[in-house]
């Protein structure tokens, strides 16, 4: 009886700690295993890695911006990022993983998301990826270099709200092109939006520590 109980605080420890980073990503794996769906996400206080094949664009534009959330501590904590936004896009063997540090007895725990590998592309429209450190080779397509961030017209318009959390100047730098081709991508990123994001093959997994990571 006292294993059992011990058993389960240790459970429940896990859960309180998890529950803020995690949660919103998990959701996107159980919903979106069903089909497509409108998805608004972001893993607060913690930055997440993403790894693809490619990813192939239209529509795109990218600006700078300024993410605002909370730490795991509960203090606020605002991130400098790139936002890369695209009308549509397909991208081919997505990685995604966060890891939840320090968690009391169990220690670091990794939540991977896979999907878009068995031949058939995740699919986006409408997509946000708030990018802090990104590698990939990139072709441009009818690319437009130095447009104020409120003047696009190739790709999504600026997108600075409260609902997301995100501050950006429309007279700001950015750049737009008609369609963009990334392959070997590797990225950091704070958070991701999308009006509709469709996931083939979805697998999800968490594991102790950070080996899972996508890299």
């Amino acid at each position: 009886m006292e294993s059992q109980v011990r058993g389960g605080t240790r459970w429940k420890r896990f859960a309180v700690v998890m529950v803020p980073s995690v949660a919103a990503t998990a959701c996107i794996g159980v919903a979106l295993a069903q089909g497509a769906l409108a998805a608004s996400f972001s893993v607060s206080g913690q930055s997440f890695k993403v790894t693809a094949d490619q990813l192939n664009g239209k529509g795109f534009s990218q600006y700078g911006a300024i993410d605002t959330g909370y730490t795991l501590s509960g203090d606020q904590a605002m991130h400098p990022v790139a936002v890369s936004a695209f009308n549509s896009a397909e991208i081919t063997k997505m990685c995604q993983s966060v890891v939840t540090p320090n968690i009391p007895i169990i220690g670091s725990v990794t939540l991977r998301l896979e999907a878009g590998g068995g031949g058939t592309p995740v699919k986006a429209e409408n997509l946000y990826i708030d990018v802090e450190d990104l590698e990939a080779n990139a072709v441009f397509h009818g690319i437009d270099i130095g447009v104020a961030a409120g003047s696009f017209n190739k790709g999504p318009k600026v997108k600075s709200d409260e609902i997301t959390g995100k501050k950006a100047n429309p007279y700001g730098f950015g750049q737009q092109a008609d369609s963009v081709e990334l392959s070997k991508v590797k990225q950091t990123a704070w958070a991701t939006t999308a009006g509709t994001f469709e996931l083939s093959g979805l697998s999800m997994k968490l594991s102790k520590g950070t080996g899972a990571e996508c890299y």
